[in-house]
């Protein structure tokens, strides 16, 4: 871990929350399993101890840290959900023996004009009319990630309806007739949670989450699906499937 920039735009407390969780992940507190005092690491960032402790209150709030009191900050390791992400990439198939429970929650919904990334994405158009929907998908009660997708609004006129009713994009395809389903491409990037998605999430500030970039089509390359997914990235990892397995189920 090293000193905090000031004057960067980011608060000390994010920065100094940011090298912790990082050395947490590279195994830095492993002999000990616990964080370093206060004092030690005002000291090491050269800030005071009320910087030190936004820092630790942001990452217990995460689940990151735990704080037992007259004892210390203990790292707390919670076994992250692995997610695979392949030829066939279906959320709740993919969690299926790690979770008791998933569900997605649609938020939001809006038929739009398509831009030019979402028609690109799905060869439609740019201003052809698309569906975008806002969900939250869920493992055992806990919120995992936030989704948006874009559908072709002509050729999935009322799907948002049927989505309502079946809770699945696998079984509402289905319903127009798509039997199967095949992911095209997949872009996977890490970003600072915006406070949507920290709201949408139930994360802290200065967390971070791992977004994919995905579109998927018809076995003969028509495309149906484009999405933005963002994954709490203390919650889960993303694991890239190269063997290309079929994961049946619903998303």
């Amino acid at each position: 871990m090293s000193l905090v920039e000031r004057h960067s735009g980011i608060a000390l407390w994010r920065q100094i929350a940011d090298q912790i969780r990082v050395a947490i992940s590279a195994g830095e507190f492993d002999g000990l399993g616990m964080l370093p005092g206060e004092v030690e690491l005002a000291k090491r960032f050269a800030v005071n101890r009320h910087t030190v402790r936004s820092a630790i209150a942001s990452l217990k709030k995460e689940g990151v840290l735990r704080v037992e009191q007259g004892r210390g900050t203990f790292i707390d390791r919670r076994t992250r959900l692995r997610f695979p992400v392949g030829r066939r990439t279906r959320f709740t198939a993919g969690l299926a023996g790690q979770t008791q429970t998933r569900q997605g929650l649609l938020k939001a919904h809006v038929t739009e004009p398509a831009s030019k990334p979402v028609a690109e994405a799905l060869q439609l158009p740019i201003g052809a009319p698309v569906h975008r929907m806002d969900a939250i998908s869920t493992a055992d009660a806990v919120p995992v990630s936030s989704a948006r997708r874009w559908l072709d609004a002509e050729r999935f006129p009322d799907f948002v309806d049927v989505y309502r009713t079946l809770g699945s994009v696998t079984a509402t395809f289905n319903r127009f007739g798509i039997d199967d389903y095949v992911r095209v491409s997949t872009r996977i990037s890490a970003h600072h949670a915006s406070p949507q998605m920290l709201d949408d999430l139930q994360l802290s500030p200065g967390a971070i989450v791992l977004q994919t970039e995905a579109v998927n089509a018809e076995l003969d390359g028509t495309r149906v699906e484009y999405s933005k997914t963002s994954f709490a990235a203390d919650r889960v990892e993303i694991d890239v499937d190269h063997s290309a397995r079929q994961f049946e189920g619903d998303e």
